[in-house]
């Protein structure tokens, strides 16, 4: 098992580097102003002016697996690039590599008929609108998939959809024009995975209402913009339909299987950015005569956060690896995995960080506040720590029956 980096990747790091330097990282500051002061329901400016730029470098769709649209990378060759564009909360949008919109794009080009690619697949690779994703809901655990209430009824040419959402992504953000809803077209059914459905709704039709945005820890927007919404009456033709009725299921484990190691991809990059951080802020402020990079404790973390962020890397590479090779579903063990391990580890990475710090490091100032509201969301995001760590016993005692 090799992963070292190919030439096309090595190619692509280095351009991705040179604009994260020249774009991303002058304007971050920025960037938090005007997220703070436009809310979740507004865009911030210079997102729309930094993504031309970043269309024009060749440096879009890198997530996509498709030669027609990118560079059609694997999941191996991507994993360095992804984890560049996590160093920064706002550098996954400019590339337009960022969630919601990574999954719905993978949804449509997996499973969308040929007219719902034309009406909503093209513009969100154009990067024209952004996209939603219901399918937790208020009323029940929704770690439990199956638990799902939401309810798509048939009515001749038409389904009706009810049900109430919430950590809805993206659904404040003006430019969402398309939301992927799951709710239960069979709830009757005896096998509880063939109950739901999955069905695009346009965000304008009549019946949707975004309630209310939610943020995370005081945080809008983290990492993506989760939200509230009704879905009251709501009616789309049948054609809406993805892949057919009682599938819902089988497209959510399709989904969520890249999203859950782009997800850790990008956070070692915010675990290596945070120990940067750490390490600058340790030589440079002194306490009790010495500096803090000179304490024995500030020591042992700093040490002790090189080797997790080590461990992840290389378990979420050869998740990667298996993923390309032998396929998801083989590799669910090993993806698992690093959805337990990454957010952890950040957690603990970006926790350590906010002790040298000391109360600035609670603040936003330095950029921790919002590093670990993304890292411990994670840890329930795609589903919480629990779920898969019960995965992965069953696959383990399996070998040993």
């Amino acid at each position: 098992m090799m992963f070292e980096m190919s030439a096309k990747t090595q190619e692509l790091k280095g351009r991705i580097q040179a604009f994260m330097d020249a774009h991303i990282y002058p304007n971050e500051d920025r960037f938090l102003r005007e997220s703070e002061a436009g809310g979740p329901w507004k865009v911030q400016p210079v997102i729309e002016e930094l993504k031309p730029l970043a269309k024009e470098a060749g440096l879009w769709n890198l997530f996509l697996n498709d030669p027609d649209r990118g560079p059609g990378l694997t999941n191996l060759e991507y994993a360095p690039i992804c984890e560049i564009m996590g160093r920064s909360p706002m550098a996954p949008e400019v590339f337009n590599c960022s969630a919601p919109d990574v999954g719905n794009i993978e949804v449509l080009a997996r499973y969308g008929t040929r007219e719902q690619q034309d009406r909503w697949l093209e513009p969100l690779l154009a990067g024209e609108i952004r996209s939603s994703f219901a399918m937790t809901e208020p009323a029940v655990a929704s770690s439990d998939a199956t638990n799902i209430q939401s309810s798509i009824v048939r009515d001749g040419d038409e389904y009706v959809i009810n049900g109430r959402k919430w950590y809805t992504t993206g659904a404040t953000d003006p430019r969402c024009k398309i939301i992927i809803f799951m709710g239960k077209t069979d709830p009757n059914n005896p096998d509880r995975h063939r109950q739901q459905s999955m069905i695009l709704v346009p965000k304008n039709t009549l019946g949707v209402t975004v309630l209310r945005p939610l943020p995370i820890f005081g945080y809008y927007g983290v990492p993506d913009r989760a939200s509230e919404v009704d879905f009251t009456n709501v009616r789309v033709p049948v054609s809406n339909i993805l892949l057919g009725e009682g599938r819902g299921f089988e497209i959510a484990q399709g989904r969520l299987g890249p999203g859950r190691i782009h997800h850790c991809m990008r956070l070692i990059g915010l675990a290596e950015r945070t120990l940067e951080k750490m390490c600058h802020r340790a030589k440079s402020r002194v306490a009790f005569g010495k500096a803090l990079s000179e304490q024995t404790v500030t020591q042992e973390r700093i040490a002790e956060a090189r080797i997790m962020i080590e461990q992840s890397r290389l378990l979420t590479l050869k998740a990667a690896y298996m993923m390309d090779t032998v396929g998801n579903k083989v590799a669910k063990a090993e993806i698992a995995m690093i959805k337990v391990a990454v957010p952890n580890m950040a957690c603990q990475v970006v926790d350590w960080a906010i002790q040298i710090f000391g109360g600035g490091g609670t603040s936003n100032d330095f950029g921790l506040g919002v590093a670990y509201a993304t890292a411990r969301l994670l840890r329930l995001a795609d589903g919480p720590d629990e779920v898969h760590r019960n995965q992965i016993a069953r696959l383990e005692l399996r070998k040993h029956a």
